[in-house]
């Protein structure tokens, strides 16, 4: 039987504040920042500042699952890819996008809602 590695543990820990984060956004831009910072602050945990994550190693996709697209960068770290492919990190990742890319589509589908909290 293969050891499996479970990091839904910090994701509960990330979930209240990232969710709390989207229900303030005000802009698609929003929901992507947020959904940077959350994955930062998910990754400083698991790796212990053995990678760098950076703005640029993972992108929101939104027409087709699973809702990000990682940077070669990343997948090639022999750190990221055995953490990748033994564990449920790709599964906490997923649910975290499906999350930002909902908020993402309610904010696109509703912009006089994202214009009316800009104030002058």
């Amino acid at each position: 039987m293969v050891k499996q590695l479970s990091y839904t543990k910090f994701e509960h820990e990330i979930l209240p504040e990232f969710r709390q984060k989207l229900n303030k956004a005000e802009s698609t831009e929003d929901v992507k920042k947020f959904f940077i910072q959350t994955l930062r602050i998910l990754f400083e945990k698991i790796f212990e500042k053995k990678i760098t994550f950076s703005y640029e190693d993972i992108w929101l996709v939104f027409n087709e699952e699973p809702y990000f697209t990682i940077n070669p960068r990343l997948l090639a770290s022999e750190d990221f890819k055995s953490v990748w492919n033994e564990s449920d990190l790709p599964n906490v990742l997923n649910r975290l996008a499906k999350s930002a890319i909902k908020r993402y589509k309610r904010l696109e589908r509703h912009p006089e809602k994202t214009s009316s909290k800009i104030r002058m």
